[in-house]
């Protein structure tokens, strides 16, 4: 995983301080120091890949969504992230009942989450506004998600979250200005327009 924040230039794990990009900011591999010439299409791709490598995405499924965007009404790149932001194991992480993408990922998969009384082992899985996430009755994974909302401070404003009982609510779908993922969407737009 630090091989692909070194790659993109950024933190795109929780390590924190132990991330290998702040001891080596450069790319990994043997020729990590050189000189790159930045083409436009080189800082499309690397916004892309930044996007995938941050909602854990394969590239198939990656252009499934910007496909499914596009059909939509509105700004295309604010409908990607839309559809990204509202993927199940993303709204487990923002709720804060895990402490990375990669671990609510873990969790949704192994079936400890339910969405409106349905037991849902999906990842990518799309809610809904007014969709009820909770955590299934007596699942094992009940201390590792308490740990996870003692870490969290807030919780994202489409969202409301109740730690005590482990559940939450999606308000409304989120807006642009309410997305706080680090990635210029109009880049990937242009990457896959042309």
């Amino acid at each position: 995983m630090c091989k692909q924040c070194r790659r993109e230039g950024e933190s795109l794990c929780f390590r924190g301080d132990k991330c290998a990009l702040h001891r080596r900011p450069y790319p990994p591999g043997e020729h990590g120091r050189g000189r790159i010439r930045q083409s436009e299409y080189l800082i499309q791709l690397r916004e892309k890949q930044k996007t995938r490598r941050y909602y854990g995405i394969l590239e198939k499924q990656f252009r499934r969504y910007y496909g499914r965007a596009s059909r939509q009404s509105g700004i295309t790149g604010e409908n990607l992230l839309r559809i990204l932001e509202m993927r199940l194991d993303n709204v487990v992480f923002r709720l804060g009942f895990a402490v990375s993408r990669r671990q609510a990922r873990q969790l949704v998969g192994h079936g400890h989450f339910q969405v409106n009384g349905r037991r849902v082992n999906i990842p990518s899985y799309q809610v809904r506004p007014n969709d009820i996430i909770t955590l299934k009755p007596s699942s094992p994974a009940e201390g590792v998600v308490r740990n996870a909302t003692d870490a969290v401070a807030s919780v994202a404003p489409w969202l409301e979250a109740d730690h005590d009982a482990l559940n939450g609510k999606i308000l409304h779908a989120p807006d642009r200005a309410e997305i706080d993922t680090p990635v210029r969407e109009q880049l990937i737009v242009e990457l896959y327009s042309k």
